[in-house]
């Protein structure tokens, strides 16, 4: 399975925010929302970095609540993997594996055209595996 079907299935809204917003909107938008990361991006839907939740409470945990009148891009990770459509679930899973990290942009053309998080990516390989094994159950059967 591919990036592009997964975001076929799951749609392609990407939370975004600038890296003028303060630390602060960031997490209160994290927190309506219910996700664990924004993208930051620019008007062109360039990739300027991701905020997680893991970023917030490194900067809370650093400056304490003064952190969250900081600029976003002052703790972003600005460095972002991001992965294209043609990916497979296989290859997101070990660049998330070994970046550590739970979201992934997704980017063609240097736009911004979805995210893809491990959960998503547990789900479909769950998926695959379950229908796998359904399928080799049959053959089994009717052998």
């Amino acid at each position: 399975m591919t990036v592009a079907r997964i975001l076929k299935e799951k749609g392609r809204d990407v939370l975004t925010t600038q890296p003028h917003r303060t630390l602060k909107e960031a997490a209160e938008l994290l927190g309506s929302k219910g996700v664990g990361a924004v993208v930051v991006s620019d008007a062109a839907a360039s990739v300027l970095g991701i905020l997680s939740e893991r970023d917030v409470v490194r900067a809370i945990g650093a400056r304490g609540a003064a952190a969250l009148d900081d600029p976003v891009s002052r703790h972003m990770t600005a460095r972002v993997s991001t992965v294209g459509e043609g990916a497979t679930i296989d290859e997101v899973m070990a660049t998330m594996t070994r970046g550590r990290f739970r979201h992934m942009p997704v980017v063609e053309n240097g736009r911004l055209v979805g995210i893809v998080s491990i959960g998503d990516i547990v789900k479909r390989h769950v998926d695959a595996l379950h229908s796998e094994s359904e399928a080799l159950r049959e053959y089994i059967a009717t052998a």
